[in-house]
């Protein structure tokens, strides 16, 4: 995941757009007793706020957004950002030699298990609530999918955004990873060159809330066998701390379109550096006189090659930042070996700045055609509909063009799509949701991915939605938990991301890799009268698990013994799995983010959304679909307190019991709320808030023992000027001490400067708290040292211990390696176990050194859990499923 020289911020923009995947509305609480499907509500009300907010669209560098609904996946990827990079810039590397570090620690014994292994189906008919989107027709999921690859032999390889690359021997299923050894698991970019080696581009390009920046480019001699390792890293630190969109490959060079500009290097040497062929705006780039500025990540971004098949001297680039830039367009060489923006000549392809946006190219194998899709900044930023351009046709197979258009999102929308309604339609995200390719032996037989996917056969004179966003709305759906989707054939998860087109047992498939992981149809598979394909098969078989977990609860499986484990995931909503299942069930729908189970039974849940929207459920959301005819037998109910309304809390916003008390929970948003009803809650009126951070702080972390409640906040929360902070009081809005004294709550004074041994002005992060003394506390501190920050106060240490209330702190880091954490937890013995962004570490009790946990691989792990016994340490990591430990086995 990590160069010699200080990068800046990572990619983030605000802008006036729906939020991507199945988005979850607070369902119970439908406007105007909508009993209509859980996405199909969601879906109208982020098509009326597209509608509404259209129009307000720029780099998101200062706090609020002036007023317009955010785009939820934008604003996402800017808080993600800031919890690891502020108060400043983050020099390239860091994570590099964090790996390092964690890599040199000793171990402790024992293993992880991971827990998450097995097939997770999203139309699960045992969860049929009200909140949920099972019956939409996505079957079994996993994580999301940034690239494909596959060869004529049946073996195929995904590409995910935080777990890695997987190889299936089989055409698609039965999955082993093959990038483990590497330190970075973010996918940017998969391709198989000439030869038969696979290249691979870390750092995923979709800068979702969750995109990592990559470690360069690898290849693979023999992908069949072998496994990625440091030793096949192409070049030398150039591409390091970047995204990678594409690899290209033409004229004995591999090129790669890159956030820093387009690169190339050769094929046959694979040392040596590799060559900016161009970047439009260089005083930006690392050590250039602009590099610092707010703006600079934005100014160099390439999305694409395109390599005449019939003179490879004959390349087109693709370059331009989603939301506009002057500098967007399509460039060449001319006649001087200048590159230089073509301003005419392309035919319906505009070359004007305004209309270039992410673009992807796809040639026929025959030479004779080149295809590409286009998102316009322009229709983003005025068209409520979507951001589509089109997507257009070269018959000259030249790159250059002239280049015909064959589809809009108008035309898309009557090709049988589920994107209909005004607000909504296909390609409203399609900076975010691409791909393209053409089927080898029909030059005329394309596949194109925006939300849905979509098959023409005759070169873009008709299009099909063989794969439409779901089956909500179709005359064939139905809620009936006998039948996956009603009459419905099975469909793909939606937001599409990655493709290709292989052989398996001589027969010719096409793999997608979308936000639910991968699935395959015969190339020339059927279709329905709707145009809808029949023969979608998911091949996430339970053997690749790269599930993105943003919280993990654990609690007593009443019914069959055991435990229960549910958590809340990146566009999957919540999974659970009870003791007895050898599937996995989803009991929530959209993005889930913290989860409350309660320990001592396990079908008690809260699950939250995005900005503290809460549904709380008694019985797992069991529910046989019922309710969708009397609202009444709905089980699943919405308790968010006010800052959620407000939009006062973080995208992913804290949520805690009281450790000694699972009825009182604490939120927090811009104020700390407090409920003592448990999971008994049934609307969000019962949240009393108990204090008020301030206007333009949010909470970034809350805990409670016994009446104790601890906050952490920041705001500003980006390196605009950020800051943070700790307050603490008492769950009934007064303050506490050990003598009982105290007239209220109060902030914690902490230095501004970060001082050595003293809380470091970074994102605060979590808090673990002694469960025999509510004074002795733990927190845990994001972002990186000063080492690597260049920002006011960033100091050093990312975890600290108080042992009076968190009036004073002492950094107990020792040799913890320099790199983000995000969660802790005070095992039953005494001890401290520590999530951090590339695995977990432990300090044993009575001692001051720090042991890695195991060997997971470089993957982030947001939250711990211990179960309810106290004898289990879980972990959710955000790319590679849920894992277990012994607690003893960490001693």
């Amino acid at each position: 995941m990590p160069a010699t020289i200080r990068r800046r911020r990572w990619l983030t923009i605000c802008v006036s757009t729906a939020s991507a995947g199945l988005l979850a509305l607070p369902a119970s609480a439908a406007p105007g007793g909508d009993n209509s499907p859980f996405g199909a509500r969601t879906l109208t009300r982020h098509a009326a706020e597209r509608e509404q907010s259209v129009g307000a669209m720029s780099p998101k560098v200062a706090e609020d957004d002036d007023g317009n609904e955010a785009d939820e996946i934008a604003e996402g990827a800017d808080q993600y950002a800031e919890a690891r990079t502020s108060p400043g810039i983050v020099a390239p590397g860091a994570y590099g030699a964090a790996w390092t570090s964690l890599s040199n620690l000793p171990t402790t014994g024992g293993s992880w298990r991971n827990v998450t292994d097995l097939p997770y189906n999203s139309d699960d008919p045992r969860y049929r609530d009200i909140d949920s989107n099972s019956s939409g027709g996505s079957g079994n999921v996993t994580g999301r999918m940034a690239a494909m690859a596959a060869d004529d032999d049946g073996y195929v390889y995904a590409g995910s955004a935080g777990g890695g690359v997987w190889r299936s021997r089989s055409g698609g299923g039965h999955w082993q990873p093959i990038s483990d050894r590497l330190s970075s698991q973010s996918t940017g970019a998969l391709a198989l060159d000439g030869t038969g080696r696979l290249w691979l581009g870390t750092g995923e390009a979709t800068t979702n809330a969750d995109a990592y920046l990559g470690s360069g480019v690898y290849v693979l001699s023999d992908p069949h066998h072998g496994t990625f390792s440091s030793r096949g890293r192409v070049g030398g630190d150039e591409l390091e701390s970047t995204t990678i969109h594409q690899l290209r490959f033409g004229g004995g060079k591999v090129w790669a379109a890159t956030s820093e500009g387009v690169w190339s290097h050769s094929t046959k040497k694979l040392s040596g550096a590799w060559k900016l062929e161009y970047a439009p705006n260089p005083d930006y780039l690392l050590g250039g006189s602009k590099a610092d500025d707010p703006d600079a990540a934005y100014k160099n971004i390439a999305n694409d090659i395109a390599i005449d098949p019939k003179d490879p001297a004959k390349v087109v680039l693709a370059v331009g930042w989603r939301s506009g830039d002057d500098y967007n367009g399509f460039y060449t060489k001319d006649s001087k070996g200048t590159w230089t923006r073509i301003t005419s000549g392309l035919g319906d392809l505009s070359a004007d700045a305004d209309d270039v946006g992410n673009v992807t190219f796809a040639r026929s194998a025959d030479g004779s055609r080149y295809y590409a899709v286009d998102q316009s900044p322009e229709q983003l930023n005025t068209n409520p509909d979507s951001g589509l351009e089109g997507i257009y046709v070269s018959k000259s197979g030249s790159p250059t063009g002239p280049w015909t258009k064959i589809a809009d999102y108008q035309g898309l929308a009557a090709s049988g799509s589920a994107l209909t309604s005004s607000g909504y339609m296909p390609g409203v995200q399609a900076w975010y949701n691409q791909f393209l390719t053409v089927d080898p032996a029909n030059a005329e037989h394309v596949y194109a991915g925006l939300e849905e996917v979509y098959e023409t056969k005759d070169g873009g004179g008709t299009w099909s939605t063989v794969g439409p966003y779901w089956n909500f709305g179709f005359p064939c759906w139905s809620i009936d938990p006998a039948q996956q989707t009603g009459d419905c054939s099975q469909t793909t998860h939606s937001d599409q991301h990655g493709v290709a087109i292989g052989r398996y047992h001589g027969k010719s498939f096409v793999y997608v890799g979308n936000d639910g992981g991968v699935y395959k149809r015969p190339v020339d598979g059927a279709q329905d009268s709707s145009g809808h394909a029949t023969d979608w098969t998911s091949l996430n078989d339970g053997t690749i698990d790269t599930l993105q977990y943003y919280s993990v609860g654990v609690g007593k499986d009443l019914d069959h013994g055991g435990v229960s484990v549910t958590g809340g995931l990146q566009d999957n909503g919540q999974s659970i799995l009870r003791s007895n299942d050898h599937v996995m069930g989803s009991n929530f729908g959209g993005d889930g983010g913290d989860t409350l189970t309660d320990p001592a039974n396990g079908c008690d849940i809260a699950e939250e959304y995005v900005y503290l929207a809460i549904q709380v459920t008694q019985n797992c959301a069991v529910n046989d679909g019922s309710w969708i005819n009397d609202p009444g037998k709905a089980t699943s109910y919405d308790v968010a307190p006010a800052d959620n309304a407000t939009g006062e809390a973080r995208f992913i916003a804290p949520l805690a019991a009281d450790a000694k008390n699972s009825s009182t929970w604490i939120a927090g948003g811009r104020h700390i709320w407090v409920q003592t009803h448990g999971y008994a809650i049934r609307s969000g009126d019962e949240w009393k808030s108990v204090y008020d951070l301030g206007a333009g702080h949010t909470a970034t972390a809350v805990a409670a023992s016994g009446g104790k409640v601890y906050a952490a906040w920041c705001g500003p929360c980006n390196n605009q000027g950020f800051a943070r902070g700790i307050s603490v009081g008492d769950a009934g809005g007064t303050s506490r001490t050990k003598s009982g004294g105290g007239t209220g709550w109060h902030d914690i004074t902490l230095p501004a400067t970060g001082a050595d041994g003293t809380v470091p002005n970074r994102y605060l992060s979590g808090f673990a708290v002694d469960p025999k003394d509510a004074d002795h506390v733990y927190l845990t501190v994001s972002g990186f040292s000063r080492q690597w920050t260049e920002g006011p106060g960033a100091g050093v240490g990312h975890v600290f211990e108080s042992k009076d209330g968190g009036t004073t702190w002492k950094d107990i880091s020792a040799n913890l390696p320099d790199v983000p954490t995000d969660s802790a937890v005070v095992t039953p013995n005494g001890g401290l176990a520590v999530a951090t962004d590339l695995g977990v570490v432990y300090r044993a009790p009575g001692h001051t050194r720090w042991q890695r946990v195991g060997s997971l691989p470089a993957v982030a792990v947001l939250q711990l859990k211990l179960s309810p016994d106290g004898r289990t340490l879980y972990a959710a990591t955000h790319g590679r499923g849920i894992y277990s430990i012994p607690v003893r086995d960490c001693d």
